[in-house]
């Protein structure tokens, strides 16, 4: 997210010092976007691999693949509360007239606010995270 976010103001400057505002194709290269993919594949992948030893070490045999389905289950509700997220976000920032963090045309809004949220938020789940992860006990292994 804030890769993202410093590239959304990096793009914002640009739009501002060629006053891009009403452009309907950014004079800009879609690879800008490369590195934010790529930590994303990576993240996703690296939690994928940990949540499948996870499970296949942890939980009991009859449980894997419910534990797994479970995973992807809260991948699909993460996914609505994203969508609930980005609402609440366009509701509260177009309050009293303003065009908002996400208005139709992003040359006018201030959509790295949102990704600077999105760091915030993430850096709190990761507080609760380890929170979490300080309390669990590990199944003990058969020597």
């Amino acid at each position: 997210m804030l890769s993202s976010g410093t590239l959304e103001l990096v793009r914002l400057r640009e739009v501002k010092k060629h006053n891009y505002y009403e452009v309907k194709h950014m004079p800009m290269s879609i690879f800008w976007q490369v590195p934010q993919y790529f930590i994303i594949g990576c993240a996703e992948v690296f939690t994928f691999i940990g949540q499948l030893e996870f499970f296949y070490e942890e939980a009991p045999d009859a449980m894997r693949s419910l534990c797994s389905a479970l995973a992807l289950t809260t991948s699909a509700l993460g996914n609505y509360l994203s969508t609930f997220l980005v609402n609440m976000v366009a509701s509260f920032s177009t309050r009293d007239g303003n065009l908002g963090w996400i208005p139709d045309n992003l040359n006018y809004g201030h959509l790295h606010y949102f990704f600077w949220l999105l760091a915030v938020l993430s850096v709190l789940n990761l507080g609760v995270y380890l929170m979490v992860a300080s309390w669990y006990s590990y199944k003990k292994t058969v020597a």
